[in-house]
C-alpha cells in the first residue's frame, strides 16, 4: 500500500497556484535564521541589518550567536523587527528550565522545536514521542508557556496505518503547531494545503518554503517552485495565524537573494506584510 493512501491526493503535474482570497488578511513576515546560518556565523550584525532593510518584520532564531537572549532581542528591536518565535532543541530535555528562561527573555510566550526521524519510525517510538510532547506541554504550561511542534517530512510517513503527525494532533491536545508547509507535502505524497486546513485552529505559525518537491533537491525562493503558497496561506485560520516565516534549508543560488526574492513574492502577492511595501 503506497504512501498516497494516507494523504490527500497531490498531483504535481496538475498543480495550480490558488489566488489569494479576498477575505485573506496578510500576516507579518519573518525569517528563520537557519536559512542564513553561514552568513550569520560570519557577520551576524550585518545579517540583521540587511533583513531589516529588505523589510522583514521578524526573525526566528535557532541560535543566539554568542549573545544573551536580552541582547539578542534588543538588537532585533532596535532595527524595527520582532523576535517572532524561537527554536529550541529537545534532545536534552533536562535543560527545560533553560528553554523557559531563554523563551521568556526573548519576550515570547511560546517555544518551538521538533524531533528526529527515529522518534517516528515505529509505533513504540511514536508513543514515546507522544508522552514526551505531553510532558513538555505540562512543564512549559507551569511556566505560562505554550509548545509549538515544528515538523519535517518523516512525520508524514505512515506507521501502522496512520501518519505520526495525525497521531500527535489527536493524542497531544495541548500542543500547537508550527507547520513546515514544504515538508508537510512529503515530496508530493501529501497535500500541504489540506494539512494546514486540518489543524488551522492550532497553527499560529507557518514555515513557508518552496522548491521542486524532489528528494535531494535544494529549495528555491518562495514563489519560484511548485508549492501552492497562496493555497496554503488561505487554508490557515485568519483569526489564529500570526506569522508567515520564510525558511530555506538550502539553495543553489545566493541565499540572501533567495530570502529577498521570497519577501518580494509574499508581500507583492498580498500574502504577507513587511516594512517595505511592494506593488504587485
Amino acid at each position: 500500500m503506497g504512501r498516497r493512501v494516507f494523504c490527500a491526493s497531490f498531483m504535481l503535474g496538475s498543480l495550480e497556484r490558488a489566488p489569494a482570497l479576498m477575505s485573506y488578511t496578510p500576516k507579518p513576515i519573518s525569517v528563520q535564521l537557519y536559512s542564513l546560518r553561514d552568513e550569520s556565523s560570519r557577520d551576524f550584525d550585518s545579517v540583521l541589518e540587511r533583513l531589516a532593510k529588505i523589510g522583514y518584520q521578524g526573525v526566528e532564531p535557532f541560535a543566539l550567536f554568542g549573545k544573551s537572549p536580552e541582547a539578542f532581542k534588543q538588537q532585533v528591536n532596535d532595527l524595527g523587527m520582532d523576535v517572532s518565535s524561537s527554536h529550541h532543541p529537545w534532545a536534552n530535555r533536562a535543560d527545560i528550565n533553560e528553554v523557559i528562561d531563554v523563551t521568556k527573555a526573548l519576550g515570547l510566550t511560546r517555544a518551538a522545536g521538533g524531533f528526529g526521524p527515529d522518534d517516528f519510525n515505529t509505533r513504540d517510538a511514536v508513543n514515546r514521542t507522544v508522552d514526551t510532547v505531553n510532558s513538555l506541554v505540562e512543564k512549559l504550561g507551569q511556566a505560562d508557556l505554550e509548545l509549538f511542534l515544528h515538523n519535517h517530512w518523516f512525520e508524514f510517513n505512515p506507521v501502522n496505518g496512520e501518519l505520526p503527525y495525525h497521531t500527535l494532533q489527536r493524542e497531544c491536545p495541548g500542543v500547537l503547531f508550527e507547520v513546515d508547509t514544504y515538508w508537510a507535502a512529503n515530496f508530493g505524497a501529501c497535500d500541504p494545503v489540506e494539512e494546514v486546513r486540518r489543524i488551522s485552529q492550532r497553527a499560529p505559525l507557518l514555515h513557508i518554503k518552496d522548491g521542486p518537491l524532489e528528494v535531494g533537491k535544494a529549495h528555491v525562493a518562495v514563489g519560484s517552485g511548485v508549492v501552492d503558497i497562496a493555497g496554503i496561506a488561505n487554508a490557515a485560520d485568519p483569526e489564529v495565524l500570526d506569522w508567515l516565516i520564510v525558511e530555506l534549508d538550502s539553495c543553489d543560488t545566493d541565499m540572501f537573494e533567495a530570502v529577498e526574492e521570497s519577501y518580494r513574492f509574499l508581500v507583492s502577492e498580498g500574502l504577507a506584510t513587511g516594512s517595505v511595501s511592494l506593488a504587485k
